[in-house]
């Protein structure tokens, strides 16, 4: 399978944002590529307000009409990302990642479950102050019966939602991201490759690059890894798409030689009743 990874430096400009989208997928699917993956919030980033105003539904959004009918054009598997989701009932938005198979329809659609509420840099980010956290981990399937992974962003820190989706059957694991370029400079390569490593999965990670309202600078560098913690393809700083061919029978190989997955041992493990960071 032919994978890519589009890197985007979206703004507040759904316009501008969705035709850089729609010419880099394009672009990638000229290229051989059957799996498009695109950033987090590819369709608008910036501030709260920013994410409130270009809010909108999954079903009948301008985004995901967009990218239904891309993906059936092309005949490709697409995950859109990750759009400020709105909701009905909800006073908070939700962070969601759609997954679009090539017929079309929706084969998945995930929820941010991990909030990012930190202090980078000295600089304040509480995602939590507009959207809400997801609660359901999500295998999707492409189009050839993979099993795909669905996580975004700040989900790359918690290694225990990687793992649930690997022992349920993950081969791939797409990771849509805005990594600010501070924690980027430091952790994304090394988390990602981690990831894949320690989960014996490809991992195709789309990030956001460069400036966006809201002083909010994006590392770039987006990459896709094999499951031996190899870089297959990393993207230069430009908006671009990367592309790799992930090589599934490597992959069987690799979990059959050194088969980490099925020596865990489920029955070892238990959760301290309360933990205190």
């Amino acid at each position: 399978m032919r994978a890519a990874a589009v890197q985007l430096n979206s703004t507040e400009d759904k316009d501008r944002n969705l035709a850089s989208a729609d010419r880099l997928t394009r672009a990638a699917a000229a290229d051989g590529a059957e799996l498009v993956v695109l950033p987090e919030k590819f369709n608008v980033l910036g501030t709260h307000d920013h994410y409130r105003e270009g809010a909108e539904p999954i079903e009948g959004g301008r985004t995901i009409n967009w990218a239904r009918e891309t993906a059936r054009e092309l005949g490709i598997d697409l995950v859109a990302g990750s759009i400020p989701e709105l909701r009905d009932g909800r006073d908070k938005l939700s962070n969601t990642s759609v997954h679009v198979g090539p017929d079309g329809e929706i084969k998945g659609v995930y929820r941010k479950i991990h909030m990012f509420d930190v202090v980078v840099g000295g600089q304040t980010y509480r995602e939590s102050e507009s959207e809400e956290a997801g609660e359901e981990i999500v295998l999707s399937e492409t189009a050839g019966h993979t099993p795909l992974g669905m996580t975004v962003c700040y989900d790359l820190r918690f290694p225990e939602l990687y793992r649930i989706l690997a022992v349920k059957g993950a081969r791939i694991i797409a990771l849509p991201a805005a990594f600010t370029k501070i924690t980027g400079q430091a952790h994304w390569e090394v988390l990602i490759r981690a990831r894949a490593i320690e989960n014996q999965a490809f991992v195709v990670a789309a990030d956001q690059i460069g400036r966006s309202p809201g002083d909010h600078d994006s590392f770039g560098g987006s990459i896709i890894v094999d499951p031996w913690g190899e870089v297959l393809a990393k993207a230069p700083d430009e908006e671009t798409f990367i592309a790799a061919d992930l090589d599934l029978s490597r992959q069987d190989e690799i979990r059959e030689q050194l088969p980490s997955l099925a020596n865990r041992i489920p029955t070892a493990y238990a959760w301290p009743q309360e933990v205190t960071a």
